[in-house]
């Protein structure tokens, strides 16, 4: 069957397309679709995507630039000596990694290279272009997993090949992400130009290890009023990525990530600092330690230490087609500019967005909500009750549609006692969901959309501002509307009673939310 036929296919560009991430990139894609591995690490592959549109693991086609000519296989075969691919893996999709082998072409600037900047970015972007034309894809993302660069000598300075290779995007019409610290679309003429174009961009330098955790810990220091006097670290790796950061000024842009973190999370900067050591024999895998010095009660002194070890590249792999997936699918879905909503996945991330690694996991949720168009699950790890697209869930059947997900900030609660997210969400019981500012679901399955709305008993749903759905698989879906009469399609024994205690207990939280609400606070 041709391209043409079948359902339409997705490009991923990589720069640094023959780097041990874009090999693990190419190789965990095709081993995950060929149901050799499952998708571990692949936050998209969780049922809370499963109605956002995103493209499949099988519809993406890979190609890219790299400055060196090792082959994708050969590459494999290294990494698999290496231990980051397990024996037999590259192997089993040798075709898969010589058909994106066959997509790769020259980069640049090289030692030697006459081009100019101009030229180079018309190159550039003419591969793109004919790699999404020959292949018939529907759109192409544009992903740089490159090593990283030295930072930005400033104005006059050449532009650095990451800057070049974010404005071939941009003329090739593709969105770009910067999976690195190095400048790409964060330079001042590239990001002019992103501005201009309005396509969707997400960066910079993915959060894979050592400062995944301290946008968790930073947090925790925080929320628990412990002051932080000091957060010393060290980094140990080989491979590209311990050669390129023993240059002091990639290594600058490298921490200076780290440090946003903390002075986001924090509030300060406290003292200290990381220390990057090339080592060679590591080859692919890491080392980061990190020493925090903190005061408890009564200037109490404590030390928390750290030890992560890693292999990079697979740390990495599984986000890189993360975002891929969730900016090619923004791009479609008409989302422009600064993807904000994917900073849980980056040290540095464009546009506005929170810092702690909790919130922007809830901001990656409420984005999958908009790029399923409301009918994506709002509830990141969900587990029993509530079905992805209704308020009804498995026990309230036909009778739960009118609940819904309820639009961009709710949280659907998905364990045995429920949960809410958003400002005021409250979910009670197994698959219970509140979804909006002051939504209440309460229940197995049971669903309330929008301001103060409330949903009480199996399936029962409400939908609108004030709305009650209070009978098995009732509904209510005007403002003040009240569902009354069991749904169509009913529900187990039992399903449709409602204790005292439990209308009781609606009814005060209904009078909170409501004044919750009427505060104007934003869901």
């Amino acid at each position: 069957m041709s391209a043409s036929l079948s359902r339409p296919r997705v490009g991923v560009w990589l720069i640094g397309a023959r780097g041990s991430v874009a090999t693990t990139v190419v190789t965990g894609c095709a081993a995950v679709t060929a149901g050799l591995h499952p998708p571990t690490g692949m936050v998209t592959e969780t049922p809370a995507f499963t109605g956002s549109g995103l493209p499949a693991l099988s519809d993406l086609v890979f190609g890219g630039h790299d400055t060196v000519d090792c082959s994708l296989p050969k590459r494999a075969e290294t990494l698999t000596a290496g231990g980051v691919l397990p024996p037999g893996v590259a192997a089993a999709v040798a075709a898969e990694l010589a058909a994106a082998d066959r997509e790769i072409r020259p980069g640049g600037p090289t030692p030697g290279d006459t081009r100019s900047e101009a030229e180079l970015i018309t190159a550039f972007a003419d591969d793109i272009r004919d790699f999404v034309h020959r292949n018939e894809l529907e759109r192409a993302v544009v992903v740089n997993v490159a090593s990283t660069e030295p930072a930005s000598q400033g104005p006059g300075a050449p532009l650095p090949a990451s800057t070049l290779y974010a404005l071939a995007a941009l003329r090739a019409g593709c969105p770009y992400v910067n999976f690195t610290p190095s400048e790409g679309m964060h330079h001042p003429v590239a990001a002019r130009e992103a501005e201009r174009s309005g396509l969707p961009h997400a960066g910079r330098d993915g959060k894979t290890g050592q400062t995944l955790l301290r946008a968790v810990l930073g947090p925790m220091f925080a929320q628990r009023a412990l002051t932080v006097r000091a957060w010393s670290g060290a980094n140990l790796l080989g491979g590209g990525d311990g050669a390129a950061l023993a240059d002091p000024a990639a290594a600058a842009a490298k921490n200076a990530g780290k440090e946003r973190v903390l002075a986001d999370t924090l509030g300060t900067v406290p003292e200290g600092e990381v220390h990057i050591d090339d080592v060679p024999a590591l080859g692919d895998w890491k080392t980061a330690w990190d020493h925090i010095a903190f005061d408890g009660f009564l200037g109490t002194r404590m030390i928390l230490q750290t030890i992560w070890q890693g292999c990079d590249s697979a740390l990495a792999a599984p986000l890189v087609l993360d975002l891929a997936r969730l900016t090619a699918r923004a791009h479609e879905a008409g989302l422009t500019g600064p993807l904000g909503e994917l900073g849980f996945y980056f040290k540095d991330p464009v546009g506005e967005g929170p810092a702690g690694l909790a919130d922007q996991y809830a901001a990656l949720g409420r984005l999958a909500q908009r790029l399923g168009g409301g009918a994506a699950a709002a509830d990141l790890g969900r587990g029993t009750g509530a079905a992805a697209d209704g308020a009804g869930g498995d026990s309230g059947g036909a009778g739960g549609e009118a609940g819904g997900p309820g639009g961009e900030t709710g949280g659907l609660g998905g364990e045995t006692g429920g949960a809410g997210s958003g400002a005021g969400a409250v979910g009670v019981g197994t698959g219970g969901a509140g979804s909006g500012a002051g939504a209440v679901g309460v229940g197995t399955g049971g669903a309330g959309s929008g301001a103060g709305a409330v949903g009480v008993g199996t399936g029962s749903a409400g939908s609108g501002a004030g709305a009650t759905g209070l009978d098995t698989g009732g509904a209510g879906t005007e403002t003040g509307g009240a569902g009354l009469e069991p749904g169509d399609a009913g529900s187990e024994p039992g399903g449709a009673a409602v204790d005292a205690v439990a209308v009781a207990r609606v009814e005060t939280t209904e009078r909170q939310v409501q004044g919750e609400a009427s505060r104007g606070e934003r869901p």
